[in-house]
């Protein structure tokens, strides 16, 4: 029973976006194998940005101890910059903003998003990482602003 609600669950769910993520960084965090992985991520919308995530992964001496296998915490840290001559594309330019990235971070429901929020007032790019999760939301979050104006 719980099996058919689950993949229903999953296929409710928005398609992610096919961004991608390339590991950059490995920090060796204690002798039992838990890391901060430090990824790179150019925003599929906007070129000339360049998001750095990073985030703890547990390592198996910590999994087999905690009792949970299939789940990292949710804590991430983001820094964004401009790495190249910026061109916006179509983006959402509402107050929601759009997905720029999403990850999983457990085995189902609970992902690591990075959101951005275009400040048109302001010209400046938002980019907000935060967990995603079905039963509690998650006040862990990160942000970072990337400025559009010339000096």
């Amino acid at each position: 029973m719980i099996r058919p609600l689950v993949a229903a669950l999953c296929l409710a769910l928005p398609a992610p976006q096919v961004t991608w993520a390339e590991q950059v960084g490995n920090v060796d965090v204690d002798w039992i194998g838990n890391d901060i992985i430090i990824e790179a991520i150019a925003d599929p919308e906007v070129a000339g940005v360049t998001c750095h995530v990073a985030y703890f992964e547990r390592g198996l001496i910590d999994r087999i101890s905690k009792g949970n296998w299939f789940e990292d915490p949710s804590n991430a840290s983001i820094a964004c910059r401009q790495t190249g001559p910026i061109t916006i594309g179509e983006i959402d330019r509402s107050d929601e903003g759009e997905d720029v990235f999403n990850e999983r971070r457990s085995i189902v429901l609970k992902s690591l998003r990075i959101k951005r929020i275009f400040d048109e007032t302001n010209q400046t790019l938002i980019y907000v990482a935060h967990a995603r999760e079905l039963t509690d939301g998650s006040a862990k979050m990160a942000i970072s602003t990337v400025p559009l104006y010339q000096p």
